[in-house]
């Protein structure tokens, strides 16, 4: 900023005192057409929404099979009924949400280092490991919930579980954790060499490369696909409920049952929709900051 000075004739035998920053005209006017600019396209896209919010209002409640459609799907009744048991049920997909994605970070690590190792004494773990990821980032989620909560119990194996609950976040985990396994290696393949290599001449193992300098840039990267799987997985604790366990879509389900109309099921949609909002703004807050911080040069 530059200081500017009042010139005075007279020798007071002071300093002359800086004044205050003041704005040009073209400054002024170009900030007040700016705020014109924000002014208008805000309004504009209010006025935008709003007509096509009324627009869907009129077509939906004009079609032929509305009267039965509200009363089928969006009855008051059934959503007082429905919302307390919902919403208990949901404490169970909150749950695991924080155990299975927890397991997922740590599985999913270890095997995205796993398929990383060099050296040729390392194929059959790289092997291993790859054949893993390309089996469970194929085979449908929904199968794989049923291989594991329906036919483990069909084993009978002496000492192993057969709680829904448990042996449904198992599924889950085995699927998720071969998706965050490649977010992980596409982060840790996208270091340059040369950040390996220095860490190596200053006397750093292969092991403390990875660990000090190689895997901090890499999860860094991740951060915004890591976050997106997360929220995928929120979603998707609701398919444990396949093998009976009552979480928020199964307790919606017993009300459907029981009064046929599917009104829990949009209470319990909505449910699910109020958790995931949240997480999907974070992500985006993650992403755009981190795009900042590229666009500015900074640490990534």
């Amino acid at each position: 900023m530059t200081v500017v000075k009042e010139e005075s004739g007279e020798d007071s035998g002071e300093g002359d005192m800086p004044q205050a920053y003041v704005p040009s005209r073209r400054r002024i006017e170009r900030e007040r057409y700016k705020r014109v600019r924000a002014r208008r396209a805000t309004a504009i896209a209010a006025l935008s929404t709003l007509v096509t919010g009324v627009v869907l209002y009129l077509v939906v409640v004009n079609a032929p099979g509305w009267p039965r459609t509200k009363e089928t799907f969006f009855n008051v009744q059934y959503a007082r009924e429905a919302f307390p048991e919902v919403l208990e049920g949901l404490w169970l997909n909150v749950r695991l949400l924080l155990i299975c994605g927890a397991a997922v970070l740590v599985l999913g690590m270890l095997i995205a280092i796993a398929r990383t190792l060099r050296g040729p004494v390392f194929f059959p773990l790289r092997a291993l490991a790859a054949a893993y990821t390309d089996f469970f980032r194929g085979l449908p989620l929904i199968i794989n919930l049923m291989i594991v909560v329906l036919g483990v119990p069909a084993l009978r194996l002496q000492g192993v579980t057969v709680d829904p609950v448990l042996l449904g976040g198992t599924a889950l985990t085995l699927t998720y954790s071969a998706y965050v396994a490649e977010v992980f290696r596409a982060g840790i393949e996208s270091i340059h060499p040369s950040q390996r290599a220095a860490a190596r001449s200053l006397g750093l193992t292969n092991r403390q490369a990875l660990r000090y300098v190689v895997l901090p840039q890499a999860v860094r990267r991740q951060v915004p696909p890591l976050l997106n799987d997360l929220v995928s997985l929120q979603k998707d604790t609701g398919l444990v409920s396949i093998g009976g366990a009552v979480d928020a879509v199964r307790a919606a389900d017993i009300i459907v049952g029981r009064s046929l109309n599917y009104t829990p099921y949009i209470v319990a949609g909505l449910v699910f929709v109020a958790l995931t909002i949240p997480m999907t703004r974070f992500t985006d807050w993650v992403t755009a900051r981190m795009d900042r911080q590229r666009a500015q040069g900074g640490t990534i």
